[in-house]
C-alpha cells in the first residue's frame, strides 16, 4: 500500500478494534477513525442491559481508554459524518468538507433504528424513544429511572424485552406489544420464545402477542398511549419503539458497491471493490457453514470479526468463519447462544435439564448435527457448544441430554 493509509468509517466497536489490529499487526501507515457521534468508541450492548438499568459505569463501556488513539495514532473524527465514498478518487469526503485519501477503506457504519413512519408514528411526541446510542439510552433511562410510569415496549425482540426488564426493575408498569405468537420468535423459535415469555410475565410484564400497532397517540405534545388496530389505546407516559434495525450502507449504495439488505462481502470480507472492506451490523457476509450470505448484527460480530478486516486489509490470508454468537441478560435469566438460527428455524430441539426450572442447555439437531446452541442460567460451556456447532460432527442425543456427560467430552477441541 502507499501512503495514503486506511480510513475506516464508523467510530464503534467494530471500527475501534480493526484500528486496535491494525496497529497490533505492524501497520505503520494513517490510520482516519470516522463516526458521527460526539463521543470515542463505545460498546452498545449495555445500553439496554446494565448501562440502562444503572449498574454500569459510563466510563466501562468505553472500547479504549481516552488517550489511546493518540497514543496510538489513530486520527479520530468525531461528530463527523461520511457523506461520500469516491472510489476513483480514492477519497472519504466528510460533511465539513474535508477529503481523507485512502488506500483501502473498511465499512463499519453499523445500522440505525427502524422506525415508525407516517401519521401516527409518534414522531415529534416528548416520552417516545428508540434505543440505538448511548445519548438515547441516557434520555430513556431519565424517564423510567424513578419508576412509577406506564412504559409501552413496541416490538417483543431482544431490545424490547431488555427494556422492559430493566423498566420493571426500576418499578414502572410495563406492557410489551409484538405481532409474533412468542416473543423473539424469530431468533429462537416458539418453543425457546415462549420461556422468555413466561418470565416477563412472571415479573408482571402485561405481555400482549399477535398485537398490530395502528399509531402513537398524544396531547400537548407528549405521548399519551399506543393505539392497537383493534380499537383498544394502551395508557402510555413513555412509549419504547424497539422493532428492529436498518443497515447503513448508504455510503456503500451511492459508491456502487453491492448491496443487498448489507453491504455484501465475501468470507474475506472484501465488498464488490478489491480495496472495500466491510465488517459488523452493516456486512452482509458470506458464511461458508451456510454457503451464502447473512447478515449479524449482534456484539460478537463486530468485535470478532473486525480483527479479521484488519488482516484481510493488510493482505493476510484469513476468513471469516466465527459462529454467530449473542447474550441477554434479563432479570435473573442470563443466556449465551451460538449457532445458526437459520439452520434451527425448523430443527429438533433437545434440552440438558429443565426449562421450567431456570437453568438448562438447548440444543438445535439437524439430523445427528448440533446447528446452535442456548445456555441459560449455565456457565462455562459455551466455548463447548461452539465447538460443536462448527464441528458439525454427529452427536447422541441421550448424551447430550444427559447433564452428567461433560459437554467437553462431546466437542471436538480445535487441531493444535
Amino acid at each position: 500500500m502507499s501512503h495514503r493509509g486506511i480510513v475506516i468509517v464508523g467510530a464503534g466497536l467494530a471500527g475501534a478494534r480493526a484500528a486496535q489490529t491494525l496497529r497490533e499487526e505492524g501497520y505503520g501507515g494513517p490510520v482516519h477513525l470516522v463516526g458521527e457521534e460526539q463521543e470515542r468508541p463505545y460498546e452498545r450492548p449495555p445500553l439496554s442491559k446494565e448501562y440502562l438499568s444503572g449498574t454500569a459505569e459510563r466510563e466501562a463501556g468505553f472500547v479504549h481508554p481516552e488517550g489511546w488513539y493518540a497514543e496510538h495514532d489513530v486520527e479520530l473524527h468525531l461528530a463527523h459524518r461520511a457523506t461520500a465514498l469516491d472510489l476513483a478518487g480514492r477519497t472519504v469526503a466528510l460533511g465539513g468538507g474535508a477529503r481523507l485519501p485512502f488506500d483501502r477503506v473498511l465499512l463499519a457504519t453499523g445500522a440505525r433504528s427502524r422506525r415508525l413512519h407516517g401519521p401516527g408514528s409518534g414522531e415529534g411526541l416528548a416520552g417516545v424513544h428508540y434505543l440505538r446510542t448511548r445519548v438515547e439510552s441516557d434520555a430513556l433511562r431519565a424517564e423510567i429511572a424513578d419508576g412509577g410510569r406506564r412504559v409501552v415496549v413496541v416490538g417483543a425482540g431482544w431490545i424490547g424485552l431488555e427494556v422492559a426488564a430493566a423498566a420493571r426493575t426500576y418499578g414502572n408498569d410495563v406492557a410489551v406489544l409484538g405481532r409474533e405468537t412468542v416473543p423473539l420468535n424469530a431468533a429462537l423459535g416458539d418453543e425457546l420464545g415462549a420461556v422468555f415469555g413466561d418470565l416477563h410475565r412472571r415479573h408482571g410484564v402485561d405481555l400482549r402477542m399477535r398485537t398490530a400497532v395502528a399509531g402513537i397517540s398524544g396531547a400537548s405534545g407528549r405521548v399519551t398511549g399506543v393505539e392497537l388496530a383493534g380499537g383498544e389505546t394502551v395508557p402510555a407516559d413513555v412509549v419504547v419503539v424497539g422493532i428492529g434495525a436498518v443497515p447503513n450502507d448508504e455510503l456503500a449504495t451511492e459508491a456502487g458497491l453491492q448491496v443487498d439488505g448489507g453491504v455484501v462481502v465475501d468470507e474475506h470480507l472484501r465488498s464488490s471493490h478489491a480495496d472495500v472492506f466491510a465488517v459488523g451490523d452493516v456486512a452482509r457476509a458470506y458464511h461458508p457453514a451456510l454457503g451464502r450470505h447473512l447478515r449479524v448484527e449482534h456484539w460478537a460480530n463486530a468485535l470478532n470479526a473486525a480483527p479479521i478486516a484488519a488482516r484481510a486489509m493488510l493482505g493476510q490470508d484469513v476468513v471469516d468463519d466465527l459462529v454467530p454468537y449473542f447474550y441477554t441478560d434479563q432479570y435473573d435469566l442470563s443466556m449465551e447462544y451460538s449457532g445458526y438460527f437459520d439452520l434451527a428455524r425448523h430443527a429438533e430441539v433437545v434440552y440438558r435439564g429443565d426449562p421450567g426450572g431456570g437453568a438448562f442447555v438447548a440444543f438445535w439437531l439437524v439430523g445427528e448435527t448440533v446447528v446452535a446452541g442456548m445456555n441459560v442460567n449455565v456457565w462455562d460451556v459455551s466455548p463447548a457448544i461452539e465447538r460443536l456447532v462448527r464441528s458439525g460432527a454427529p452427536v447422541d442425543r441421550g448424551m447430550l441430554a444427559d447433564a452428567a456427560v461433560p459437554l467437553d467430552d462431546l466437542a471436538p477441541q480445535p487441531a493444535a
